[in-house]
């Protein structure tokens, strides 16, 4: 089972190893613990969030 965790104005945290499907059907990979999945596309490293959300929140 995976675990999922929602931030208000902030990423989602999921449990890993985890694969992303991209709109384009493109597959990224990570085999981290836990990832942070970006929510807000303010992401230079999209999907992984690289806390930009920080700056306009």
């Amino acid at each position: 089972m995976r675990r999922f965790s929602l931030r208000r104005k902030g990423p989602m945290l999921v449990e890993g190893p985890v694969e992303v499907e991209l709109e384009d059907g493109t597959v990224v990979s990570s085999d981290r613990f836990r990832v942070a999945l970006c929510t807000c596309r303010r992401s230079r490293r999209y999907p992984w969030c690289d806390t930009s959300h920080r700056d306009r929140a």
